[in-house]
């Protein structure tokens, strides 16, 4: 091996390494993997961003964008309320939502189609009185699986396309993926709804769905500063730190039976003034004691009930990107920035109280949280946040739902005649989005995942490198090697598992960036057509569903779910076999070596 090859396979195994420990995020990784080899000279200087401008990094954030114009608009809503029913069978809700699912997920990022789904089907299991659980692993595979059908469905697809670009001199179309990609996900989706779920470890009777927050009802309290206290003529705000030492929040102030502006935390104190509290019933004790505060009385706990009816209680779930993912609601000052309160933690279906302000977020926690009535979207975006009711995100242009599906569908039809370049077409329709009022201007770029762009535009010049270098082709040779005197659709299906394998355990797009070029070169070695090594690649990828890290979909039902690690192989692997058994001939049929 080469110098370069030695460095550039040595960076490659540290970030692999680093994505598995998780302890850092993968854009960070991959951003500091692309300046150390700039610094040792295995990517060239004026290439080192190269990837930032790829059409592959271009079209996964304006897909982005899309996507959110297309939910602004009220499409999706649309369809979900239209062909979602509470009343169906579990197998024929499945069905349903799969339906729904991979059809969002073919034209639109398939994680924003979770998070759009995702809370339709949990209310509707909780109305139907099942486990959640039951129905949304099957959904998450089922956007998974959606996502193949079409070049925007999933990164990989995107990537390899561009790869193919680079390497053969024209990219993959629209729907070029579609003869394997849609036909696999039929009939993956067809095993999820009439076999995959009942794979599912059942839950016990007592942990049906209930309302999660009930247990929360009754610790809003009110505690009375008394004649003669020494909190008198102090502000409210000093008493906060006594708050957080016992674990109480405190919600507001009342003040001759009404209540102050917000949480009143500027407002000095008076005798007889009340402060409304959130604690459980020991922490609520505990800080009575420690500030020589009073009970309140009858009368003023029947106003702090009417009072209590402007605040509302909510679940979100956190993702990667959230505000208060690896924070405490403390550090992001949830409390005194948005008047909210976080109620309780649910982590892998368990529920905790103990000091959950100052426990740090994780991904897929669910937050219990309180907060002002009517705030509650405004919440959750703050967060950054998935709601798990009824979206109360607000929908701005429900009038122009066809506008938005008509510019969309144009667009997608002029990419897939050869019309317009598909990153052209999709950023007309995000300057008709915005020009239009279907989006607005201000939260253009909040839609942009930029980890995801970061992680692209980092990896793209270091894919480049270990190709130039001739990594791809001695890993190639290797792998031809060991499987010496297999036909070419043996070889195929060699690439497509160790794809799959990767896949499960890292980044997908990480996956897609290194195993595309290997398959080029493995074809070129064995004198095939490389296009449906591609494919092979294009389908692992995506195809991430033995564990929860494997896919960010898996990971954000994880909490809501309440599934442990190891309940995902149980409907994973026979899908990723069906899979590999069903998209091997497609490939061979529809695209010959």
């Amino acid at each position: 091996m080469s110098t370069d090859q030695i460095i550039l396979f040595t960076l490659f195994v540290a970030v692999f390494g680093l994505l598995l420990w998780g302890r850092l995020r993968y854009d960070i990784v991959a951003f500091a993997a692309l300046m150390v080899a700039v610094v040792l000279g295995v990517v060239p200087t004026k290439h080192a961003f190269d990837g930032f401008g790829h059409p592959a990094t271009l079209i996964v954030a304006l897909v982005l964008i899309v996507s959110a114009g297309l939910v602004r608009s009220g499409a999706v809503l649309l369809i979900t309320r239209t062909l979602v029913d509470a009343g169906r069978s579990l197998g024929g809700h499945i069905a349903v939502m799969g339906i729904v699912a991979g059809t969002l997920s073919a034209f639109m990022n398939n994680v924003a189609a979770l998070a759009l789904l995702m809370p339709v089907d949990i209310q509707t299991a909780r109305k139907a009185k099942r486990a959640v659980g039951l129905s949304l692993m099957p959904l998450s595979f089922a956007t998974i699986l959606g996502g193949m059908a079409t070049l925007i469905g999933t990164p990989p697809n995107i990537i390899i396309s561009s790869i193919r670009e680079t390497s053969l001199g024209a990219p993959f179309h629209m729907f070029d993926f579609a003869p394997v990609g849609a036909l696999t996900a039929l009939v993956g989706l067809a095993f999820v709804a009439l076999v995959g779920w009942r794979l599912i470890p059942q839950p016990d009777a007592d942990k049906l769905p209930s309302d999660p927050m009930q247990d929360y009802s009754d610790y809003i309290s009110e505690l009375v500063v008394p004649e003669g206290s020494k909190l008198i003529g102090q502000q409210v705000e000093t008493l906060y730190d006594e708050a957080d030492r016992n674990d109480v929040a405190i919600l507001g102030l009342v003040r001759d039976g009404k209540r102050l502006h917000g949480t009143g935390r500027t407002a000095t104190l008076q005798a007889d003034d009340a402060l409304v509290i959130e604690a459980a019933p020991e922490a609520l004790d505990e800080f009575r004691a420690s500030l020589n505060l009073a009970f309140a009385d009858e009368k003023r706990k029947a106003r702090l009930t009417a009072d209590g009816a402007g605040l509302s209680k909510t679940e979100v779930v956190v993702t990667e990107n959230s505000r208060i993912n690896g924070k405490t609601a403390q550090a992001i000052g949830l409390n005194w920035r948005r008047r909210a309160v976080l109620l309780g933690i649910s982590r892998a279906g368990k529920p905790f109280r103990s000091q959950v302000r100052k426990t740090r977020a994780r991904e897929g926690d669910i937050l219990l949280l309180l907060v002002p009535e009517g705030h509650e979207a405004e919440v959750t975006e703050w967060l950054g946040c998935l709601p798990l009711a009824e979206r109360g995100l607000p929908v701005t242009q429900q009038n122009k739902v066809w506008l938005a599906i008509g510019l969309f569908a144009a667009a997608v039809a002029a990419a897939s005649f050869g019309l317009v370049y598909l990153p052209v077409a999709l950023g007309i329709v995000v300057v008709g989005y915005v020009l239009t009022g279907i989006l607005p201007l201000r939260e253009l770029y909040d839609h942009v995942e930029w980890p995801v762009v970061v992680l692209l535009g980092s990896m793209i010049p270091l894919g480049a490198a270990l190709e130039t270098s001739g990594g791809t082709e001695l890993i190639a040779n290797g792998l031809v090697s060991v499987t010496e005197g297999l036909p070419a659709w043996a070889v195929l299906t060699v690439i497509m598992v160790v794809t799959m394998t990767l896949s499960d355990v890292l980044n997908n797009t990480a996956t897609a960036i290194v195993a595309a070029p290997i398959g080029i070169e493995m074809a070129d070695k064995l004198g095939v057509n490389p296009d449906p090594f591609l494919m092979a690649v294009a389908v692992a990828a995506s195809c991430a569903f033995l564990t929860p890290i494997g896919h960010k979909n898996n990971t954000l039902i994880l909490g809501p779910g309440s599934y442990r690690f190891g309940d995902f192989w149980r409907m994973g692997l026979p899908l990723e076999i069906i899979v590999v058994a069903t998209s091997i001939p497609l490939i061979l049929v529809f695209w010959p070596l």
